[in-house]
């Protein structure tokens, strides 16, 4: 797993609040010009919501209005979408526009995609009442499907750009408690497909909660998108030989929830001041300042336009700052 990013960049996690599809990837082109990323857009159609847009178009499924899904199981049939299914209709709107956008520009940078993962797809199905065996599985099917044909746009428009293609899997904060559907094993199977469906591609995992991130380690993933708080110590030695082995950790360092001001620098003491206790605990510290992108903590949906600026100027802040210190660190050792 050795997986070559540009050290200290902003990004983000893809749901935004814009309307207009325009307005949106001129957001990303200028909040996020070293690592792109596609802009998902439930406000301009739920199609855009992060279950929805992967499921849309599978007999039985229901889109609803609010993004929710119903699903008729008389009919349901997630094996009618393969792998050579278009990506009709408004469910990737924001992403085929930023493809088009990178590809008029002539642009061959990275790109970062996402899309709803296998857990999360599973359980909204689970939760529409279909059985959790047929639940999981026809999650895993149309998730490598999408993911399959999500990778073939990019490619066809952006040949020579590398890809980060991150599953969005809210729904593995719920892995381990009572009710979820799977155990851990399975939990990782389920996840390994998917990402493998997205090899060569550079793969990862996103989860704005906390989670057992051992999971998704062990299913194969370079990159980690997580939420940045205390309880990443209690996975400094797993997080220390996923960096050591070339991984990625995208670190949700700008809140989502409430005010955070327009200042920097409380972020980025917050920032350190885990890094700090990382280091402590084993963590290399030119590893984490290497191999670590930074993000909001989630999607920005619900933020207002100005307010999702405003959490990607200081996204782009905290990188500027991770990547000097990268380079600062990098040069020191070398000397």
């Amino acid at each position: 797993m050795r997986v070559r990013l540009p050290a200290g960049v902003a990004t983000a996690i893809g749901a935004l609040p814009h309307t207009d599809v325009d307005d949106a990837v001129a957001f990303v082109l200028d909040r996020a010009p070293r690592l792109p990323f596609a802009p998902r857009l439930p406000r301009r159609s739920p199609l855009e919501y992060k279950v929805a847009q992967v499921v849309h178009g599978v007999p039985g499924v229901t889109v609803e209005d609010d993004g929710s899904i119903t699903v008729d199981a008389s009919s349901f049939d997630p094996g009618a979408v393969d792998a050579t299914t278009p990506l009709a209709g408004d469910a990737f709107t924001g992403a085929l526009a930023l493809l088009d956008a990178l590809k008029a520009a002539a642009y061959r940078g990275p790109v970062k995609l996402q899309l709803g993962g296998p857990v999360t797809v599973g359980l909204a199905f689970v939760h529409a009442g279909v059985r959790a065996r047929d639940a999981l599985t026809g999650a895993a099917h149309v998730v490598a499907s999408r993911a399959h044909g999500l990778i073939a746009a990019a490619r066809d428009r952006l040949p020579d750009s590398p890809l980060v293609v991150l599953l969005d899997e809210p729904g593995l904060a719920a892995a381990g408690h009572p009710g979820f559907p799977l155990d851990t094993e399975p939990t990782i199977d389920l996840l390994s497909g998917a990402l493998a469906a997205i090899e060569p591609a550079i793969s990862g995992v996103h989860c704005c909660s906390g989670t057992e991130w051992s999971t998704a380690v062990q299913a194969g993933a370079s990159v980690l998108s997580m939420p940045l708080e205390q309880s990443v110590l209690d996975d400094a030695s797993l997080l220390s030989t996923f960096l050591d082995e070339g991984g990625w950790i995208a670190w949700g360092a700008v809140p989502v929830t409430g005010p955070v001001g327009t200042d920097p620098d409380p972020l980025w003491r917050r920032l350190t001041g885990v890094w700090c206790d990382l280091t402590r605990a084993g963590v290399d510290p030119l590893q984490l300042r290497k191999h670590s992108l930074v993000t909001p903590a989630c999607g920005l949906d619900r933020h207002g336009p100005s307010q999702a600026e405003l959490a990607m100027d200081l996204c782009g802040a905290l990188a500027d700052r991770v990547h000097d210190q990268a380079l600062a660190t990098r040069l020191s050792v070398g000397a």
